[in-house]
């Protein structure tokens, strides 16, 4: 099989379908799998003279700058995908690139499948554009009703797309490395590195957004109970739109750290030196990082809308809390320090749950759909014929 791949993320970004679709190339090459990566130019990237990306000229896209929205060259880039000549095309952005990628397919007759990854109409809310998700959703339903698998993250994103009247949603779940985020790399220097000196490590790691919900992080820095407060180090990961805001925490709080944006070994390390993943978001169509989280035996407290609620299991291995509610992380907060059995439990359960979340496993599956999308268009031309 040859694949084409159009996406306005990728690596080296930093955000989840940006190392989904890594993780995906990279179990391409492993299995001798042709593919080529049809993308937007990057900062963050040198020039790619590798023959499985093209890289169009580009602008940030509104509201989600990491993501950009390319300019395509419609002439060069045809040319590109005829010289390929592709089996099956993986769509996995609704914007210019996808549109050329699903006209390029409905021109060719070559087999299409889509990927919905990101709920940009809850993000409308959190920048005062509700009046605009009408249009957004006629817009997703139109563009995604022409693909022969629409795969999404979690159950939760299923439900969603069918009550909009979407067909053929498709679960494509997520796995996690759990060579690479373990309990084994927990050591010192976490907190030589930031002088924390506080008893208890609390983790954020996600974009630094309004979508993210990060208020409720700010209310429960503010309204931990007293003793709790004095003995919690609060360490925050990622960056964003939002940087300023945690910066300035920083300066109010001496027990805020943000350490920005971090990867490999540097964010294993933070994951295994934690003691409670909080991640109040309530936009995730899933939420890598909580599985990142479980892999590293840290126990999460997450919201109860969106897809990370299907990774957590409330008890067990954290709890889910009301979207929204800053209380209701604080009672939960407080309920799980208080209870230090039901803590190392809750360890150890997150790193066997995330154990069962094989990357091998969840790519082999999404090849085996692929195979069928790509057979039955194949048997269909053959028939014509």
């Amino acid at each position: 099989m040859k694949l084409a791949l159009f996406s306005d993320t990728f690596y080296p970004q930093i955000n989840g379908v940006a190392r989904t679709l890594k993780r995906l190339t990279d179990y391409m090459e492993k299995n001798d799998v042709e593919y080529k990566v049809i993308m937007p130019s990057l900062d963050e990237l040198p020039k790619m003279e590798c023959d499985q990306y093209y890289a169009m000229k580009s602008l940030p896209l509104f509201l989600y700058p990491e993501c950009r929205l390319a300019i395509p060259q419609l002439r060069a880039l045809n040319s590109e995908l005829n010289k390929f000549n592709p089996d099956l095309l993986h769509i996995a952005t609704p914007f210019t690139i996808g549109l050329f990628g699903m006209r390029y397919g409905r021109k060719e007759n070559i087999p299409m499948v889509a990927s919905y990854h990101t709920h940009f109409d809850r993000y409308l809310a959190y920048y005062h554009l509700e009046f605009l998700s009408p249009l957004l959703w006629r817009y997703l339903q139109w563009f995604h009703r022409h693909f022969e698998k629409n795969f999404v993250p979690s159950q939760e994103t299923r439900q969603i797309l069918h009550s909009k009247s979407f067909k053929n949603v498709e679960i494509w779940s997520r796995g996690v490395d759990c060579a690479m985020f373990t309990p084994h790399k927990h050591d010192t220097f976490v907190r030589e590195k930031y002088k924390i000196t506080e008893k208890y490590i609390f983790l954020y790691v996600g974009r630094l957004a309004p979508e993210k919900d990060l208020e409720i992080l700010h209310e429960m820095i503010n309204k931990l109970p007293p003793a709790l407060r004095e003995n919690v180090h609060w360490l925050i990961v990622g960056d964003g739109p939002s940087r300023h805001i945690v910066d300035q925490w920083e300066k109010e709080h001496l027990n805020v750290t943000c350490a920005g944006y971090l990867s490999g070994e540097d964010l294993a390390g933070v994951y295994a030196a934690a003691d409670l993943f909080v991640f109040p978001s309530s936009t995730e169509t899933f939420g890598n990082v909580v599985l990142e989280a479980a892999a590293s035996g840290l126990p999460a407290i997450v919201s109860n809308r969106g897809g990370v609620k299907e990774i957590v299991q409330d008890g067990l291995t954290g709890r889910i809390c009301e979207a929204g509610n800053a209380e209701s992380f604080i009672q939960n907060t407080v309920s799980m320090l208080d209870d230090p059995l039901l803590l190392q439990s809750m360890k150890l359960k997150a790193r066997n749950y995330a154990l069962t979340q094989s990357w091998s496993v969840i790519f082999g599956n999404l090849f085996m759909q692929y195979e069928e999308v790509a057979y039955r268009q194949n048997k269909s031309k053959t028939i014509i014929a």
